[in-house]
């Protein structure tokens, strides 16, 4: 049988604005990505959102941003491996207190964003991700783009590494996601994006913009909680995945 996590972006409002149907989606998902307050996020919302994952049994994972909550940690920034050796450790532990004060544990780390598809390119900045992953907790899993340089950084460091894909976003022919400035970034059908999954997790290939087919491993499935249609697609796709004989399971479980 076919096996997949299904994880989702989560805790990304903001002081009096609210984004996404958390609560709700959680009842589909396998993991949440919880925002740590450089993107999104801020610490009254990251301990609700640990508190309502612990007591529906999913699993948690930091989702460090860059420091842009107006871009919303969605455009790029000049930092250096350093920067975002720092970054990463001090996001990760604003989420593991509230998790340890909570009594659970953490399972992975998934960077936000702009962060996310930089490192997914450059290896100088996956390597001081994984690092800083690997000197907080070495059992904690690190997600990345399917073949990118995030995935490979973690596994030469000794993590270890969940290859992710996307249900609502379109593929390059390198394997890259169409950047959300272009008009095809996104899948709004529901039924091309699940059918778009269920091909990623049963054959490992997709096609690109470009038409060509692209091979990919789907380890995680990213599903984004702040669409319209948001908790309906979540629904359906975790229906879909279990009647296609796929293993709908937590990366670390």
């Amino acid at each position: 049988m076919y096996r997949v996590d299904l994880n989702c972006d989560m805790g990304e409002s903001f002081g009096a604005y609210k984004m996404g149907t958390d609560e709700e989606i959680l009842d589909y998902v396998t993991s949440a990505n919880i925002a740590c307050g450089f993107h999104a996020g801020d610490p009254a919302t990251m301990r609700k959102m640990v508190t309502l994952a612990l007591e529906k049994g999913i699993a948690i994972g930091a989702h460090p941003g860059l420091p842009d909550l107006v871009g919303f940690g969605r455009r790029n920034m000049d930092i250096s491996p350093q920067e975002a050796f720092d970054m990463i450790v001090y996001q990760i532990g604003a989420l593991y207190g509230f998790v340890k004060a909570e009594g659970g544990k953490m399972q992975h780390v998934k960077p936000h964003g702009a962060l996310y598809n930089m490192a997914a390119k450059s290896r100088e900045l996956s390597d001081a991700i994984a690092q800083a992953v690997y000197k907080v907790d070495s059992d904690l899993i690190l997600f990345g783009l399917s073949g990118s340089e995030l995935v490979k950084a973690g596994q030469a460091i000794g993590l270890r590494t969940a290859s992710e894909v996307f249900a609502d976003r379109t593929y390059q022919q390198d394997g890259s996601l169409t950047p959300r400035r272009q008009p095809d970034a996104m899948i709004t059908d529901d039924k091309l994006a699940i059918d778009q999954v269920i091909r990623m997790v049963k054959e490992g290939k997709v096609l690109s913009q470009q038409g060509v087919e692209v091979k990919i491993q789907a380890e995680t499935v990213c599903i984004h909680g702040d669409g319209p249609h948001a908790l309906n697609f979540a629904r359906q796709i975790r229906e879909l995945l279990i009647n296609s004989d796929v293993n709908v399971q937590a990366a670390g479980r």
